[in-house]
């Protein structure tokens, strides 16, 4: 069965940078739609960023496009998600998921988790 880990999650200040990772295990990540999904308390859940692993295809949120930058590594079997100039909006866990049969926007337009493979998330907080 298909495993999914986040990490990289932590404490910056506005304007710095992390790089999420999404690790596979138990089953390749090709032919698979993954997400990058974030929620925070009292609020609800967003697709902001969602990539085929295929083709590198890539969909990004309004609130995040210019400053995230999802990547695929197949070789690592890992999707790893750059965020750059980051805001204490952007404060929230961030969870990955990885799904078969959804192109990267349907994907990133779930408000639901009964879909895919879920990872444990990571929590980001952007904080001065």
């Amino acid at each position: 069965q298909l495993q999914l880990e986040e990490s990289g999650g932590g404490l910056v200040q506005p304007g710095e940078s992390l790089r999420l990772s999404c690790k596979a295990s138990g089953y390749s990540l090709d032919y698979h739609a993954v997400g990058w999904f974030r929620q925070a308390p009292g609020k609800e859940q967003e697709g902001v960023s969602c990539v085929w692993t295929n083709d590198g295809r890539a969909y990004y949120a309004d609130s995040v496009k210019g400053r995230f930058t999802v990547a695929v590594d197949k070789a690592k079997n890992t999707v790893y998600l750059q965020m750059n100039n980051l805001k204490s909006e952007d404060t929230a866990v961030y969870s990955c998921v990885a799904v078969q049969g959804l192109t990267n926007q349907v994907l990133c337009g779930r408000r639901d988790r009964k879909f895919g493979f879920w990872g444990q998330g990571t929590q980001v907080t952007v904080a001065s």
